[in-house]
């Protein structure tokens, strides 16, 4: 049996909008597995990247728990908080947000320094490790905007993973790229859920959704299915999408 990294109980968020109220997510209930490539996808406005946003505590539920380590993080002070978002989880959003004036090999130490947990020459070891593993090495001194938008995807997965966090939330992470960079960038992915990182991943991509191990698909703010998969393997790819195809088409996707 697969061990809970991270358990959420009835997770609401509402926002005041016209006078009213506008209800995104419904008693949502979701667990996370160690070790899990899971998937949400859902139409557009489903609340897919909302409940991300409540689960990573990057944004607080209405209502409900999100529990980790034992504690509600829905509960959490702000300082707390951001201690959790940058020593426990890690971040890929579709927009990469780097900082334009510090070099890739800077964007990716910054965060490795805010740990605390090692010393900057080790902070600097790592990154250099990482950004060899996703081949930007040689690119390391340049800026963000002197790389394509593959290449500073992949500082921001070397970002996201440089606190080596338990759990790897991303947003749409290929939604800015191109076919060559997508496939690269969910590589990527794949490996280091290979080696037993737990990712949690929201997409509209039936490209990237093939990666996952565990789909979810959300509707009008809950989770309406799910659908377990094998390993990804390229050279089963087509009867893979084809399966995944059936199974949104019973979700109306």
């Amino acid at each position: 049996m697969k061990n809970t990294i991270l358990s959420a109980k009835g997770v609401c968020k509402s926002f005041a909008h016209g006078g009213g109220q506008v209800h995104v997510l419904s008693h949502v209930d979701i667990d996370l597995y160690e070790g899990d490539f899971t998937v949400i996808m859902g139409a557009s406005g489903s609340g897919k990247s909302t409940l991300m946003y409540a689960l990573s505590g990057m944004d607080r539920a209405t209502s409900g728990e999100v529990l980790y380590k034992g504690e509600n993080i829905v509960k959490l002070s702000e300082k707390r908080l951001a201690v959790l978002r940058c020593s426990d989880f890690g971040f890929i959003f579709q927009q990469m947000h780097l900082v334009s004036n510090l070099s890739l090999f800077e964007n990716v130490a910054v965060t490795g320094y805010l740990n605390k947990s090692r010393s900057a020459s080790d902070v600097n070891k790592r990154v250099d490790e990482l950004l060899e593993k996703m081949s930007i090495s040689h690119i390391k001194t340049h800026l963000p905007s002197q790389v394509s938008g593959g290449e500073q995807q992949r500082c921001a997965i070397a970002r996201a993973v440089i606190n080596e966090p338990r759990l790897l939330f991303a947003d749409e992470p290929t939604g800015a790229l191109n076919k060559k960079n997508s496939n690269d960038v969910l590589d990527l992915l794949t490996g280091l859920s290979r080696e037993g990182q737990s990712i949690l991943m929201v997409t509209h991509d039936l490209k990237a959704a093939l990666r996952a191990d565990r789909l979810l698909y959300i509707e009008d703010g809950g989770i309406v299915g799910e659908m377990s998969l094998p390993p990804y393997e390229p050279e089963e790819r087509k009867s893979r999408e084809a399966q995944v195809n059936a199974w949104l088409s019973s979700m109306h996707w």
